[in-house]
């Protein structure tokens, strides 16, 4: 499907027909595509770039579809990267994680800190935290699928 070009997200560069891929809603998602471009809450002057999937409900474009700056995308790599590093070893834990220590990582960005941590202050964290863990483990290939092709586009950049 084409991402159109009339709304305020300017595409530049895009991944259309992605409701092929959309991992375990493949082919039966209302994510049509993805997009880089240039974000929608520019002002005039302004160049910001941001990263968009596209949602359609069958009859429009839906609202419900995300745009995110692109280093927000990034941290959320970072994010599921330290997250899943955690899960590898969790299972060392009674409740999958070690309550007197939830932090699982502090990753210095820009002269400070993200703070990766168990979220203790949902009551049913325990609950939650094991259905979590069985969703990453159910969906292992998907995801290893693709942090392998991250992994090997990272490295043929240098990184």
């Amino acid at each position: 499907m084409k991402i159109p070009t009339t709304l305020k997200h300017k595409p530049v560069v895009v991944s259309e027909n992605y409701e092929q891929i959309d991992g375990r809603l493949a082919r039966n998602t209302d994510a049509k595509g993805l997009s880089l471009g240039l974000a929608q809450w520019n002002d005039r002057g302004g160049v910001d770039i941001s990263a968009k999937v596209w949602r359609y409900t069958g009859e429009k474009w839906s609202r419900q579809s995300e745009e995110l700056p692109l280093h927000r995308v990034l941290d959320l790599s970072i994010l599921i990267c330290r997250s899943l590093e955690h899960f590898q070893e969790a299972y060392r834990y009674e409740h999958l994680y070690d309550p007197q220590q939830p932090v699982i990582d502090r990753v210095a960005l820009q002269g400070d800190a993200m703070t990766v941590a168990i979220y203790t202050d949902n009551e049913r964290i325990n609950e939650d935290i094991r259905l979590f863990s069985q969703a990453l483990s159910d969906d292992g290939e998907m995801i290893s699928e693709r942090l392998r092709t991250l992994s090997k586009i990272l490295k043929d950049m240098g990184y």
